[in-house]
């Protein structure tokens, strides 16, 4: 983006911060998985021509224009509002924390053809989720596979101390699932049971359509959300506000 006086990209809006009386910081997620941050002029202002296209969680076309600090938003079209998340207090709150794990593991001039599609996927199957359970599913997968696509991916074929196969503890800070002898050596090892490790690796492997579709109490999901929670500040080395809300709502 350097050296550029105008670019054009379509992003979703993870983030915004108020500028002024009436503008807005935008946070972004680009179509190529790099950030953005940039000034939308007035889009606090009832009725102004950006007000309904700088909303959170919008996927938008952009054309930027480059700034002395910040690039400014020149001219914006709306692609996907995700319509179905508004004035819906759990949807709000699972999108939430997409698009505070979306916007700590994307980074500026540094392109991830794999970010993009993946949080405009986990947005819209917050819209789908059928009941709280599915949301926090959601959430938890997407958590979890985006942080395994940056290199932390927990380990779940076996002990991640030992090797051996026959595990029913998970620990964030060792690295994934541990066996009843090694999760002794390792404070705060979490027993989970061989049904919520099936379900952890399941969170990497489907596909969030059969996420959706798949039986689940809630109670599971909600531990499922605790435990990609924990993963995620460990590794991210933050707090996650509102992934910490979710699980808490």
């Amino acid at each position: 983006m350097a050296g550029r006086r105008t670019w054009r990209t379509r992003a979703v809006v993870l983030d915004r911060t108020k500028l002024g009386e009436q503008d807005l910081i935008l946070t972004l997620l680009c179509a190529g998985g790099e950030q953005a941050r940039a000034v939308a002029k007035g889009a606090r202002k009832p009725g102004g021509r950006l007000a309904a296209r700088a909303e959170l969680f919008c996927e938008t076309d952009l054309l930027l224009a480059a700034g002395r600090s910040l690039d400014v938003v020149s001219e914006a079209s709306l692609v996907d509002a995700h319509a179905g998340l508004r004035g819906d207090y759990e949807r709000v709150a699972a999108a939430s924390a997409v698009a505070e794990v979306a916007r700590l593991t994307c980074f500026e001039d540094a392109p991830d053809g794999f970010l993009y599609p993946i949080c405009a996927r986990a947005l819209s199957a917050c819209e789908q989720a059928r009941d709280r359970a599915h949301l926090d599913l959601v959430a938890a997968a997407y958590a979890t596979k985006v942080l395994a696509h940056g290199g932390w991916r927990p380990e779940l074929g076996g002990c991640c101390a030992c090797g051996d196969a026959d595990v029913s503890y998970f620990s964030a800070s060792a690295g994934g699932a541990l066996c009843a002898s090694c999760a002794r050596e390792v404070a705060g090892a979490r027993e989970l049971g061989s049904g919520l490790l099936a379900w952890l690796r399941a969170l990497l492997s489907c596909t969030f359509d059969e996420l959706l579709a798949a039986q689940i109490d809630g109670a599971t999901a909600l531990e499922l959300l605790g435990v990609a929670h924990v993963w995620a500040a460990t590794h991210l080395d933050c707090r996650l506000r509102a992934m910490e809300f979710l699980v808490g709502a």
